[in-house]
């Protein structure tokens, strides 16, 4: 059975995310998308716009040095333009004694054949936030 285009989409965000490839990654937004990121962190908020939630991904391997890396575990679709990608995210960063190895979820609005929504869930927001500290 072939994979659902929403899922397909997805999937094809993960492995550009993973190579650090934003314009891949770019090119599978609505340039109105908005990436909802939880906690009290300096990537924390409602990043509204594809350049602007492009840059908060920059940021994040910019913090973490690009020793960082998601492991994709599932994709689940409703058909209706959801999709939900649970995944296991790892990383480091040279300021904080420990890494991050967190369970979490990304649910995805689809409109169009493109991302136009994606809500973070986290395992835990206390750590996320410990990890990924106040702005600066």
């Amino acid at each position: 059975m072939a994979e659902h285009p929403d899922a397909a989409l997805i999937r094809r965000g993960f492995e550009a995310w993973t190579r650090g490839d934003m314009e891949a990654v770019g090119a599978l937004m609505t340039s109105d998308c908005t990436h909802h990121s939880p906690g009290e962190s300096q990537i924390s908020g409602h990043i509204k716009g594809r350049d602007n939630v492009l840059d908060m991904y920059r940021r994040m391997f910019e913090l973490t040095r690009g020793e960082m890396r998601v492991e994709l575990q599932s994709i689940t679709v409703d058909g209706r333009g959801h999709a939900v990608a649970a995944n296991r995210f790892y990383a480091t960063r040279e300021d904080v004694c420990l890494g991050i190895e967190m369970n979490g979820a990304l649910v995805f609005t689809v409109i169009g054949g493109k991302i136009s929504d994606i809500d973070e869930c986290v395992e835990d927001i206390d750590v996320s936030d410990a990890f990924w500290g106040q702005a600066g």
